[in-house]
This record gives C-alpha cells, structure tokens and sequence, in this order.
C-alpha cells in the first residue's frame, strides 16, 4: 500500500506568530487542538479546505505551509 506524504510546517509556523498555542491555531481553522496535534506529528493530512483554512491563519500561501514529499510504500502487517 502507498500512503502520501503531505509534509507541513505548522510547528514552526506557530512560533514564528508570536508563539501562537495548538489551541489558537485550532480556533481560528475550526478545528481540535488534537487535529493541530496530529498534523504536526505527520499523522493526519488534512482535507484541502483545512489546509487553507490554516494557510489563511498564518496569511501565508498554502505552499508555505503544506509540501508534498512523495509516496512511500507501506507493508501491510
């Protein structure tokens, strides 16, 4: 099984506004802070309308926040 790699730079993002919280990020995107959680760690890709949504919390271009790093292939276990 292939799995996409949507890569982002949300962490990074978060302390370069002012230390924003996993939480501010949630409200202003509609979502969990446990979705922030999981999208940070690179468990979750998000939907194309989160990704906006959380590209226009930063004011950034959504490809300044999200990147596609390939496919890998994934064993089934």
């Amino acid at each position: 099984m292939s799995k996409n790699l949507v890569g982002n730079h949300i962490r990074k993002l978060r302390f370069n506004h002012d230390e924003m919280t996993q939480q501010q990020l949630a409200d202003k995107a509609g979502v969990t802070r446990q979705t922030i959680v999981a999208l940070e760690k690179g468990n979750y890709s998000p939907s194309l309308e989160l990704a906006f949504r959380i590209a226009i919390a930063f004011n950034l271009p959504l490809e300044e926040v999200f990147f596609y790093g390939g496919t890998t292939n994934l064993k089934k276990q």
